[in-house]
């Protein structure tokens, strides 16, 4: 039997729905800013992506587009005006940056209030205590669509293949919150397969086409790909395709987990505003 699809791209389209009835609601603009420094074709169309999510739900989208050799401090800057600007509730800066800009010290410069990549120290830290206030939305996203399939999470055996800061850990983080018993694979797992076969829930999050293969799986787990891999064959993700004759639950690629990350975003964008009016406490 074939594995039942999980459709992000529906349940996408639901958060927005209800992210268009909040912003709506709040009888404020509520503003998000896009940062994206160079060229790379594939940050361009997911920075064009989310703004048009904007558009639908009735958020502002404030666009800065950089040429790729703008420094570090040029960039610094335009970060601390957006910190300053009352209209500007969310900052999202693009990733990847060049080469010759510091990641770690950008993400840092974006005001914990205005985090909603939930990549600041601050967020982290917050999720790590169990006490979220920005959680990235990829991760995020992973939760959602488990929800919404009703997926068993509680002493379920869950395993995160990757272990980046922006899907991998705070996925981790967040199975676990849910009583999930998490084990997290990475590059010097050893018999990466033994452990795959184990998981009832299986993320994975490596950005390499096809590095969970059908003998991995257990039979009826629920995979979830969050691989996005450009090839000449078009967009692939880290799951085999063959891996649906054995999941019971699998996410596709496109259309699982990557709309789930924008509608997210504009969730957490409305969630800053809230902190910023202070309609809710900021932790």
């Amino acid at each position: 039997m074939a594995a039942t699809v999980m459709d992000g791209k529906a349940l996408a389209a639901c958060v927005r729905a209800e992210v268009a009835v909040q912003v709506e609601a709040l009888g404020a603009p509520v503003g998000l800013a896009t940062v994206l420094v160079g060229g790379d074709p594939a940050s361009a169309i997911y920075v064009r992506r989310k703004h048009e999510a904007c558009q639908e739900v009735g958020i502002e989208a404030f666009d800065h587009h950089l040429p790729a050799e703008t420094s570090e401090a040029d960039l610094l800057a335009l970060v601390a005006r957006l910190n300053a600007d009352s209209r500007v509730n969310g900052i999202l800066v693009q990733l990847p940056l060049p080469d010759h800009i510091d990641e770690g010290r950008v993400l840092r410069a974006v005001a914990p209030l205005k985090d909603v990549d939930g990549f600041h120290p601050q967020s982290a830290g917050q999720l790590y205590l169990g006490e979220p206030t920005f959680v990235p939305a990829t991760p995020s996203g992973v939760l959602e669509l488990l929800a919404a399939y009703d997926v068993p999470i509680a002493g379920a055996h869950a395993v995160v293949v990757g272990r980046s800061a922006i899907v991998g850990k705070p996925a981790a983080h967040l199975l676990l919150q849910a009583n999930a018993t998490v084990t997290i694979c990475h590059s010097r797992t050893r018999d990466l397969a033994a452990i795959t076969r184990q998981a009832d829930i299986l993320v994975a999050a490596v950005g390499r086409p096809a590095v969970i293969t059908t003998d991995m799986v257990k039979p009826g787990a629920t995979v979830i790909d969050v691989g996005i891999n450009r090839t000449e064959t078009g967009i692939v993700g880290d799951v085999d395709p063959g891996v649906a004759a054995v999941a019971g639950l699998l996410t596709p690629v496109p259309g699982g987990v990557g709309p789930m990350t924008i509608a997210l975003l504009l969730r957490n964008t409305v969630r800053a505003w809230n902190y910023q009016a202070g309609a809710l406490a900021f932790p």
